[in-house]
């Protein structure tokens, strides 16, 4: 264990990102008290040298920075509003998965009682956590986030998104939305070999490359929407983009079209609003208008 920092932190939350956020603490010398709801959990960072504390109202006063890492909004108002006294002239960082509104909501809650307040929204998951490609993104308190930043730090690359305290929360789930769907796309397409006897490990090893390259698009998406001109030269039209061969050769396999109709269909809302000899990246505006 290093030197002990001057800081007591008291997290909230057990479970594997709790745990995994706590064990990091530790390890770095900070004197932590752990807490969780259902017993057992703090077992293992006991053992590495956390203090057990037996209720949340005794692990908040135990500690000047109180992490919380609940199972969603609701559990952070359960847990934390009867100890709204307790927490006063505490910080709070909040690392609970919320939604951006929640997230200004509980930033609302804390300036109320009093209490310094971070939101936070962790990309990544337990094992990552000190690892490079941990990242951790905030916004909320200025304050906060830069006298922490060292200890933040510890768990991934910290990045500050502002005094807003929903974007932290917007961020993640954007990002987090472009994951699940890429996720989708690729399990359509271990379905749609499955049938002709191809793994699903086969499959990766031909998918992994292919997606990774194609992940260098982004950024020429990106300048086309923000340039807001989708006829620039060089672009794939979307009248080409057309999915229906994709989808007929995911119905002769026999497989669900669900992944592919939602793309399809954003197609063509924009091919039958006469924008089919424009870009690909157009179906932006399919998914931000959802009328257009």
């Amino acid at each position: 264990m290093t030197t002990s920092n001057s800081v007591h932190v008291s997290v909230l939350g057990l479970g594997a990102m709790g745990s995994a956020l706590a064990s990091a603490l530790v390890k770095a010398g900070y004197a932590t008290t752990v807490w969780n709801r259902s017993p057992g959990k703090a077992e293992d960072l006991v053992a590495q040298g956390a203090e057990a504390a037996a209720t949340a109202g005794d692990a908040v006063r135990a500690g000047g920075l109180v992490i919380a890492c609940l199972l969603d909004h609701a559990s952070v108002h359960e847990v934390l509003d009867p100890l709204s006294d307790d927490l006063a002239g505490r910080t709070l960082i909040n690392v609970t998965t919320t939604s951006p509104a929640q997230s200004r909501e509980l930033a609302a809650w804390a300036a109320r009682a009093g209490v310094a307040y971070l939101d936070g929204g962790i990309m990544a998951v337990p094992p990552m956590i000190g690892r490079p490609g941990s990242s951790i993104l905030y916004s909320g308190s200025a304050e906060v986030f830069h006298q922490y930043k060292p200890l933040l730090d510890l768990w991934g690359t910290s990045t500050y998104f502002g005094e807003d305290a929903g974007l932290a929360s917007l961020y993640d789930l954007a990002l987090l939305a472009g994951m699940y769907v890429m996720y989708a796309g690729f399990l359509h397409g271990a379905a749609m070999v499955a049938p002709a006897g191809v793994t699903a490990g086969e499959f990766a090893a031909m998918a992994t490359p292919w997606l990774t390259a194609m992940t260098g698009g982004f950024e020429g998406f990106a300048a086309v929407i923000d340039g807001g001109d989708y006829t620039v030269e060089g672009q794939q039209s979307l009248e080409f983009s057309d999915l229906g061969d994709l989808l007929a050769a995911s119905s002769d396999q026999g497989i669900s079209t669900e992944v592919v109709d939602m793309v399809q269909r954003l197609i063509r809302r924009q091919i039958d609003a006469g924008h089919g000899e424009e870009g690909f990246a157009r179906i932006f505006e399919s998914i931000r208008h959802a009328n257009s």
